[in-house]
């Protein structure tokens, strides 16, 4: 049968637009899909095509790792004792203390601009990046666009969050701020030496160094300020502390967790200072924390501790950022040790100790000396072989063993 011409057009129409949307055989059809039906939604919400287009050229399936980290986050599974020893330690301090003395120029005028203390910006630079080491490695840092897509198609509570965040970073590269090629990130799309979400690096951001762009990417004094005016902006109360350690009166062992008291308050209940000083000012207000329960140490957390959880709503993390700061400006650390049940690490120690691990064959992350999943599965692994009980703990004793094996 002879063919008409509007029918051989139409079947000529038909396979070149097969052709126009085919992916790569190895592509999750599913997710370029995605990607292709968001197009419009940025688009309305004032993204260049051309920008969207070169931000997702080449990018045809998720990422596995985006999806493994959001399973995983410290801030809600690790002991309140892990947490803290990976991020409050001596080596985290002698850096920070280093970048105190380099860019104390920059950090004064961050502080008389915005009134937050220099070593609590240090302290969010540490846990942040570790002093921008960690925008150096790759396996770590993600690209943007595709991370935060990968969190629309495939983490249904975090859907939301992701298309949102994905159409800021975009707008963000179309201002000019940063080249759509350089969007790296986290996992969850969080950006530069400070690791701002894309909303709130709009809502923040700060020039410091007066080249016309706040580039939290490279400048630190841009990150710093950037982050000094998150704080500022949410109610940070200059020239004030985050908390305090305290003694809790035994009549109030297992009582008055997160009560609101003013500071003459818990004094007359019989609250002191751990460190035996008084406290500065009775009329100041604070909630009573024991992270770790009756058997650890206690705190008084000021209104600064919660300005800090708006930059991460983690009791752990701005428990971590006072600790740290304060031990970068020089003062001692916790009077009242985390009730652990075994002798912990030192900094050195710890990454000798996975050294051991690596060795044996058990584990095959990253030297850094943070005893992370990676490190409590190796010594679990070791445990098991060992027949001891398998807690997972980086304990001197168990690099003792380690050491005469």
């Amino acid at each position: 049968m002879s063919m008409t011409f509007a029918r051989l057009a139409a079947i000529v129409m038909a396979f070149v637009l097969c052709a126009a949307t085919a992916v790569p055989a190895a592509a999750d059809a599913g997710f370029v899909r995605w990607i292709q039906n968001f197009e419009t939604v940025a688009a309305q919400a004032g993204v260049s095509r051309n920008v969207y287009r070169a931000a997702f050229a080449g990018i045809t399936e998720p990422d596995p790792e985006v999806i493994e980290k959001a399973r995983y986050q410290p801030e809600f599974q690790d002991k309140v004792w892990d947490y803290i020893d990976n991020r409050v330690n001596d080596e985290q301090v002698a850096k920070g203390q280093a970048a105190r003395a380099k860019l104390s120029g920059w950090l004064s005028r961050i502080e008389q601009r915005f009134g937050v203390d220099r070593d609590i910006l240090l302290a969010i630079w540490s846990m942040e990046t570790n002093y921008g080491a960690i925008l150096q490695r790759q396996d770590v840092m993600r690209n943007l666009p595709r991370s935060l897509a990968t969190l629309a198609y495939l983490d249904k509570s975090r859907a939301s969050f992701a298309r949102k965040q994905l159409i800021a970073a975009l707008k963000i590269a179309q201002s000019g701020d940063i080249k759509v090629s350089e969007l790296i990130s986290s996992w969850a799309g969080a950006m530069g030496h400070t690791q701002f979400i894309p909303t709130s690096y709009l809502a923040y951001k700060v020039d410091m160094d007066g080249d016309g762009h706040a580039n939290v990417w490279e400048s630190v004094p841009d990150a710093l300020a950037t982050a000094a005016n998150l704080l500022h902006k949410n109610g940070w109360e200059t020239g004030r502390t985050w908390g305090y350690e305290v003694i809790v009166p035994a009549q109030y062992r297992g009582r008055l967790e997160r009560a609101n008291k003013s500071i003459r308050q818990w004094a007359s209940l019989g609250f002191r200072r751990a460190n035996g000083r008084p406290f500065p000012d009775g009329g100041e207000h604070a909630n009573l924390l024991r992270p770790a329960g009756d058997d650890g140490p206690a705190f008084l957390m000021t209104k600064n501790f919660f300005v800090l959880k708006r930059y991460n709503n983690a009791d752990k993390y701005a428990l971590a950022v006072g600790l740290l700061a304060d031990r970068i400006g020089g003062y001692p650390g916790l009077v009242v040790d985390w009730p652990r049940g075994y002798t912990p690490l030192s900094t050195n120690e710890r990454y000798e100790l996975q050294k051991h691990l690596a060795s044996q064959g058990l584990y095959d992350g990253k030297i850094d000396g943070k005893i992370g999943s990676g490190s409590k599965a190796a010594i679990m692994a070791l445990q098991q072989q060992a027949g001891m009980p398998q807690d997972g703990n980086a304990s001197k004793a168990l690099l003792e063993f380690l050491r005469k094996r």
